[in-house]
């Protein structure tokens, strides 16, 4: 082996030629010979039991053209850019939509492409849902008979989430209560998976579990709960966050004696999200100490003076971060936590945004304001989310809080309603550009819809004819060919022009320009055809 990789020339294999006959055919005919000798000297092994057969899945299959697509996208999915053209779609991109759009009609995949699908999957964990969704049972059946598929064995069949209205139902996930079909010893699968199972599996279960059922998914966590690892506990707890109910309270409030100090302060994080809890009431009484309405009509603010035990069991932090005052921290942290309906009931009545608007003493109001916004974001509270936003026209600072650093628009977007949220960034993209609304665009609904496309389209017009060059915007370009509606294609076309460039134009911006809004323009043309492709026949 040494004389192969290295050559004859320096390292002399251990063979004799014949006469006649070079070094190197001695040790190629040598190789042959002993390969021939091991063959023929292996054992017969037993044979295995043939596997049980896969099991059905009565989802409607693929359209042809569907098929031929998703063969194309699994195929090119790891060739992306290389030897194409900069204008030519990127198709790794595309396939998660591919795979959510199937999902919603309830496709199944082809048996033939499982393979390569699970081979996506295993290559991209943000694939795993949706392609493990499509895949069905026999993606399952096919994993276990594959060590490098055994991730799909951790996460049931994708996702537990009901599909949108009007969609054919996939196959649902095998039941994860834990009373559902007893096993040999008495257990269910539920069971013995939670007892037995790798963390990641327990994990993605108890998200199904609480999903399915949540006093049931509830019940299966505080069985184990006392016997859980520090770092278990804190993931576990944070899994019950999306599915959050009132009867949850008891539980969460003995996790505020956890010896863990972060699960104290996650189980602290989610009472506070319920706005009727003791917790949440304890937190109120705080707060209102510390803040009240003057008669002139100002908030007045008394931060804390102390940390106590009875705050510090309820979640608050005693020792601030760095360059952080110890009392603003503490206040901080009780108004986060206090029911924003407390504040209208304190200040006579007074609606979001105009509590919002009021101003504040002593240098107050960055603090406050801030605590504000994390609380809106927790509470999912769209009135004070709105308040708390502002106009969008306006600049990002607000009255003696310059600059308003404590506000992140884009989690206060979140709690809004899709189009108001779609509405208020295209009027921040009008107003500011570009620079500063890739966050924005990110919480955005999928495809935007036309006041905010049309926004972005524009600034990105503005931005060429200013004579930059695209790369500075390809971040807010790739959201554009992934979340563009699609048909928008033609009326983009007129972009993909080459312009005439200015005196002050960057050399050569108007090519790469052209370039970029070919790729959007056949993108969009391509997201097009995969959605009539996949689109079931009328009738």
């Amino acid at each position: 082996m040494a004389a192969a990789l290295l050559g004859t020339g320096r390292r002399t294999p251990p063979v004799t030629p014949l006469p006649g006959q070079d070094t190197a055919a001695a040790l190629l005919d040598a190789a042959a010979l002993s390969t021939v000798r091991r063959r023929a000297g292996l054992r017969p092994a037993a044979a295995r039991p043939v596997p049980t057969p896969a099991p059905p899945d009565p989802r409607p299959a693929l359209p042809s053209a569907a098929r031929a697509r998703l063969a194309m996208l699994l195929a090119d999915r790891s060739a992306a850019g290389r030897g194409s053209p900069r204008s030519a779609p990127d198709l790794a991109e595309l396939l998660p939509q591919w795979l959510t759009l199937a999902n919603h009609h309830g496709y199944r995949a082809p048996d033939a492409l499982l393979p390569a699908l699970l081979d996506a999957a295993r290559a991209r964990t943000d694939l795993r849902p949706e392609a493990l969704t499509l895949g069905g049972p026999r993606a399952l059946w096919l994993a276990r008979l594959n060590a490098e598929w055994k991730f799909a064995l951790r996460g049931g069949v994708g996702r537990a989430t009901m599909p949108p209205e009007g969609a054919v139902p996939a196959v649902p996930p095998a039941d994860p209560s834990p009373a559902a079909g007893p096993d040999t010893d008495g257990r269910s699968d539920g069971r013995r998976l939670w007892e037995e199972g790798l963390f990641a599996e327990r994990v993605s279960l108890l998200s199904a579990a609480r999903h399915h059922d949540p006093a049931a998914g509830l019940a299966l966590l505080s069985g184990t709960w006392a016997t859980e690892r520090a770092e278990d506990r804190l993931m576990f707890l944070d899994s019950l966050r999306d599915d959050l109910c009132p009867s949850d309270e008891p539980f969460l409030e003995q996790a505020l004696s956890d010896r863990s100090r972060n699960v104290r302060a996650t189980a602290a994080e989610l009472l506070s999200a319920l706005p009727a809890s003791a917790l949440a009431a304890r937190m109120a009484e705080r707060a209102r100490g510390c803040v009240s309405l003057t008669a002139t009509g100002r908030i007045a603010v008394e931060a804390p003076a102390a940390c106590d035990s009875g705050m510090q069991r309820d979640g608050i932090v005693p020792k601030p971060p760095s360059g952080r005052g110890e009392r603003s921290w503490w206040l901080g942290q009780l108004v986060e936590a206090t029911p924003l309906d407390r504040w209208t009931e304190w200040f006579g009545g007074l609606g979001a945004a105009e509590i919002v608007a009021l101003p504040v003493v002593d240098s107050w109001q960055a603090d406050l304001h801030a605590a504000w916004c994390r609380a809106a974001v927790r509470q999912r509270s769209a009135e004070w989310s709105r308040a708390l936003l502002g106009a969008p026209a306006l600049p990002p600072s607000s009255g003696d809080a310059a600059p308003a650093v404590w506000r992140d628009p884009a989690k206060l977007l979140s709690a809004l309603p899709p189009g108001e949220r779609a509405g208020w960034v295209a009027e921040f993209i009008a107003s500011h550009g570009l620079s500063d609304a890739f966050r924005l665009l990110g919480v955005c609904a999928v495809p935007w819809a036309e006041p905010l496309g049309r926004a972005v389209v524009d600034a990105l017009d503005i931005a060429r004819d200013a004579g930059s060059y695209p790369w500075s915007f390809s971040g807010v370009m790739g959201l554009a060919e992934r979340c563009l509606d699609p048909g928008q294609a033609d009326r983009l076309e007129v972009l993909t022009a080459i312009p005439d460039e200015g005196e002050d134009a960057a050399p050569g911006a108007g090519g790469y320009w052209s370039e970029a809004f070919q790729r959007l323009v056949g993108t969009l043309r391509l997201r097009e055809a995969i959605r009539a492709e996949l689109t079931p026949p009328m009738g």
